[in-house]
């Protein structure tokens, strides 16, 4: 869980997230939130940051094995050691509840991971 100054509390969560207007390839899922994520593909990629897209996330810790389908906006595009990194904003989404829900079982996991404190 990564606590910073957002709205949402941002989780730790690796999966594969597909986004065929960005590239044929899947992408690999870094981080997110009920209202972001942060994604990677490990090769140069072009995002238009004027654009929406249709973006399915396969996370790791997901019940029922179906991605999540949400329409994201990207809000930052960063080039590091010929990796690129891309934050972005979940907008209204055909799968609004199922990542509410997926966004409270990552809190119910975080939550079992804090050590007991007598």
């Amino acid at each position: 869980m990564v606590q910073e100054n957002r709205r949402h509390t941002r989780y730790d969560e690796i999966g594969r997230i597909t986004a065929p207007e960005i590239c044929a390839l899947p992408g690999i899922l870094d981080d997110i939130s009920l209202t972001g994520c942060k994604a990677h593909y490990s090769f140069p990629v072009i995002v238009d940051l004027e654009n929406e897209y249709e973006v399915k996330i396969s996370p790791l810790h997901s019940e029922n094995g179906s991605p999540l389908n949400l329409i994201c906006t990207p809000q930052w595009v960063k080039e590091q050691s010929g990796n690129t990194y891309i934050g972005f904003q979940i907008n209204y989404s055909p799968d609004a509840h199922k990542l509410e829900n997926f966004i409270k079982l990552l809190e119910s996991i975080s939550k079992d991971d804090l050590p007991d404190i007598v």
